[in-house]
């Protein structure tokens, strides 16, 4: 979205909110120059383990899980 830098000082508020809402950025411009950006901050995603779950196949190794004597040696460098 576009606006001139007399619709932002009147509609500054409700363009930050629109600008949150939809995640849209909006420029501020001097005629047809533009002079400045608003950018919603991102919004926060919950990380979550195990994603893809179920959506893997084949043998890979579990992460989660100690490694044995002899991988922990050749990780290592032995």
């Amino acid at each position: 979205m576009k606006v001139t830098i007399e619709q932002a000082q009147t509609d500054l508020a409700r363009l930050i909110e629109e600008a949150a809402e939809t995640g849209q950025d909006v420029t501020i411009a001097d005629g047809d120059r533009p002079v400045a950006t608003i950018v919603p901050w991102p919004k926060k995603r919950k990380f979550q383990l195990g994603i893809l779950k179920d959506q893997l196949k084949g043998d890979a190794p579990d992460f989660l899980e100690p490694m044995s004597e002899e991988e922990l040696r050749l990780w290592e460098g032995g």
